[in-house]
């Protein structure tokens, strides 16, 4: 009897080791998504999708980002690696270096060659801008790199920057049609993946076209479908349903797919394919999906937060993810997944459009910015000693300033005074003072922990609330104001309770408190806070 009591204890034992790791975590990033629109669109969900998420996980109803600028590739990058740009260094999606001097994109490697059916220098990408080690790469570590590590997206930094340093793979799509990945990962794309570009899914949503999910009486929360705010799809003659898909992919490439939301339910298609062929969460050792969902980014870059596009494009998400969700609970079981849900950053609405509704804001072209600095530097210099404005950034000429016998400090200070007499800008911070801060500006913390001194510039503008630097139609994003920060945390699966929190968070908490809850290393660059409310056992 003895003995059998031993013997039962130690299954007993193994059973609940077995069990300190999900069989799979599936990171969802939903690009561009406002926490607001869980609220805005709820009527229309689905009770299968966002509704389950919300109704059976756990809901962070406050969670922001903590640095500037709120772009693409910092938000994908401080989301898996749990630090901001300053530690991470993906400082913006492209950027100005001030060590090259040149421009440079999140994920740009000339060292590695496009794998699969891509254009010119659509695949000559990888991890190696980014400095810090991400939540994924802590779990091929944690598991002799036995875990599988995937991840995917319709934009490559989407793909690359989650999956980390030690992926197995990362793949992006191509305008060709197809997803592709680089040497970095491997000499030729994996058979399956090969198969599903043949089969070229996506024609069959193109050869559809795009007209309303619902009757147009359900689309009450967005403005009347062609308003001045929007702006155009490709080659169509107003921003009106239906749209004829086949004819824009017959005019340009198969890239349209993306500004629409078929773009996410092609995705979702690959993700599933990659499960199943993968073998992911099939076995006892863990393994990470990544999915970023990026047509909801450009819908609303090009028709804005309140078009009945974006709604729509929601509405079909919805129905996206609650497939997803039904697949994974029969290919790796109800109990046996950790999924959470995020955003790289939320959205500003049209300045254009909060104008005309009185509000003293409107949209700034960067163009411009640029030809006034000149004007001004020009005017008071003599010369124009600006080398490069961007993503408000400023970088002075140093040689020609040096040439001239200027002062470096006393131009830096010129250029502030004439920047803060511009009715749009609130404040202008130069690098000393960057680097000096103490964390009590609140400003200039978002600022200071966005900002890389080898790669940024000599002085960085913000511009004051409701104002972007975008065109008259659409919407962008960027900057430390909560319309840009304020995004969606939901946990679901594995060892998660039901509840919600309304204290504010930073989404620098994810990665470490997924690394504490499946029992891993903490990605090295992180400061390790954790959301303690998903830590306790279901």
């Amino acid at each position: 009897m003895k003995k059998l009591f031993l013997l039962l204890s130690f299954f007993v034992i193994v059973g609940i080791q077995a069990q300190e790791r999900p069989k799979l975590v599936v990171g969802i990033v939903v690009d561009q998504m406002k926490m607001e629109y869980l609220y805005r669109f709820s009527d229309d969900f689905s009770p299968n999708g966002f509704k389950r998420l919300m109704g059976k996980g756990y809901t962070f109803q406050n969670m922001h980002y903590n640095y500037m600028p709120t772009y693409t590739a910092p938000g994908h990058a401080s989301i898996y690696t749990g630090t901001t740009p300053a530690t991470h260094g993906i400082v913006s999606n492209e950027w100005f270096s001030r060590t090259l001097k040149k421009e440079m994109y999140c994920t740009d490697d000339a060292s590695v060659k496009t794998i699969g059916d891509g254009t010119k220098g659509e695949g000559e990408m990888s991890p190696k801008n980014l400095l810090s080690t991400t939540i994924t790469d802590e779990l091929r570590l944690a598991t002799n790199f036995k875990g599988k590590v995937i991840g995917m997206s319709l934009k490559d930094r989407g793909a690359i920057l989650p999956a980390g340093h030690f992926a197995n793979w990362a793949f992006w799509y191509s305008k060709t049609g197809s997803f592709i990945s680089s040497t970095f990962y491997g000499e030729k794309l994996p058979d399956w993946v090969t198969e599903f570009n043949q089969e070229k899914r996506y024609m069959p949503y193109i050869t559809k076209g795009w007209d309303l999910l619902k009757p147009i009486a359900a689309y009450n929360e967005s403005m009347e479908d062609d308003n001045p705010y929007e702006g155009k799809l490709y080659d169509s003659k107003a921003p009106v349903f239906p749209y004829n898909l086949k004819d824009m992919y017959d005019k340009n490439d198969a890239g349209v797919i993306r500004v629409t939301p078929f773009g996410n339910d092609f995705l979702a298609e690959f993700a599933k394919r990659a499960i199943e062929k993968e073998e992911l969460g099939k076995d006892d050792v863990t393994d990470f999906l990544t999915v970023s969902f990026s047509s909801t980014d450009y819908v609303g870059h090009i028709l804005g937060p309140r078009s009945m596009e974006l709604q729509d494009t929601y509405l079909r998400l919805d129905q996206t993810i609650a497939d997803l969700l039904t697949y994974l609970d029969k290919t790796v079981g109800k109990d046996n997944y950790l999924l959470f849900l995020t955003a790289d950053h939320a959205g500003a609405e049209n300045g254009s459009y909060l104008k005309d509704h009185k509000y003293n804001v409107t949209n700034l072209e960067g163009k411009e910015i640029r030809k006034d600095l000149k004007k001004f530097s020009v005017d008071t210099f003599g010369e124009d000693l600006v080398l490069n404005y961007s993503s408000w950034n400023l970088f002075f000429n140093k040689e020609i300033i040096k040439a001239k016998g200027l002062e470096l400090a006393k131009v830096k200070q010129s250029f502030k005074d004439y920047l803060m007499t511009q009715k749009q800008i609130k404040r202008v911070y130069t690098e000393e003072e960057i680097l000096a801060s103490t964390g009590n500006d609140y400003y200039l913390n978002f600022i200071a922990k966005g900002y890389d001194v080898t790669q940024n510039g000599d002085l960085i503008v913000l511009d004051k609330p409701g104002y972007i630097q975008h065109g008259t139609t659409g919407t962008t994003h960027g900057t430390t104001y909560t319309y840009d920060t304020h995004v969606p945390l939901l946990f679901y699966g594995w060892n998660v309770k039901h509840g919600e929190s309304f204290n504010k968070k930073v989404i620098t908490q994810i990665a470490p408190t997924i690394a504490q809850k499946i029992k891993i290393s903490f990605p090295n660059g992180t400061e390790a806070n954790v959301l303690e409310e998903v830590l306790g056992e279901k």
